[in-house]
């Protein structure tokens, strides 16, 4: 069985006292209320995994408010050299002293907004699974690509590129896959569930055909793209998703705990 992950991907929201207040909350919750002590239990029992995401200069508030091991954390970007005159960047050791177990790579925003490649993003991953952190290596089609009909298209590109060279227990062991499609990111729409589990699908078929059926059946599936409380059970109800990347509703630990309480 395949652990679900709720992972909250903050942004840029959230500084420092604010995100060591958000971990003592959460924690409280986890350790308090009813649904919050069946969602730690979970935890424990591997069946979810809950993540967040904070900025760069709030993630050594995360560590410091954290009193357990019921949450991890993530970094939000990294780059693939090790050190240089890269200047703004943070390299993966930096990261790993940090105390995140994951790091996200290839968001939409990094993609649009800030012109990440596919070939970038090979190096990226690449990079990343030579250390100890875990990728949550995001993928997904504009607007105009569903239209079209290329999503499956777009999705085939983003994969095919970067995993080419990777061997298929790495991918189904180490690699997280989230599926946001770029139109349903912080507008308020979201793909239908059975979109969502369509697009899932269609990716889990392609670690298959690449790697093969043990692979893929190992593989998480994260879908991303305006999840919140009221849409989340129905999400996760489908078979080939595996959790969420949240991103508005995980900043405040109010709405992110009732996502949590989807999942188990």
């Amino acid at each position: 069985m395949r652990t679900r992950m709720i992972a909250g991907n903050w942004k840029m929201n959230n500084n420092a006292a604010v995100t060591g207040e958000f971990v003592k909350k959460l924690e409280a919750w986890l350790d308090s209320d009813e649904v919050g002590k069946k969602s730690a239990a979970a935890v424990k029992d591997k069946k979810i995994e809950i993540v967040i995401a904070p900025p760069f200069t709030s993630i050594g508030a995360a560590v410091a408010a954290k009193k357990g091991s019921l949450i991890s954390l993530s970094a939000q970007n990294a780059y693939f050299e090790p050190k240089g005159a890269f200047t703004g960047e943070i390299s993966l050791s930096m990261i790993e002293e940090t105390g995140c177990k994951y790091v996200i790579l290839g968001h939409s925003e990094r993609r649009h907004i800030f012109g990440e490649t596919d070939e970038l993003l090979e190096k990226k991953l690449a990079a990343t699974l030579a250390t100890k952190l875990l990728p949550i290596f995001c993928v997904g089609e504009l607007l105009e690509d569903r239209e079209s009909g290329a999503t499956n298209d777009v999705l085939t590109t983003q994969l095919k590129r970067v995993w080419k060279n990777l061997k298929g227990d790495v991918v189904g062991e180490k690699v997280v896959i989230a599926y946001e499609p770029v139109w349903a990111i912080g507008t308020g729409k979201t793909a239908s569930n059975d979109d969502a589990q369509k697009a899932c699908a269609f990716i889990r078929d392609l670690a298959a055909s690449d790697f093969g059926r043990k692979t893929a059946d190992a593989l998480r599936i994260l879908y991303g793209g305006s999840a919140k409380a009221d849409n989340s059970a129905g999400i996760l109800s489908q078979p080939d998703i595996d959790g969420l990347l949240i991103g508005g509703a995980s900043v405040a630990p109010e709405s992110f705990e009732k996502i949590i309480s989807t999942a188990i």
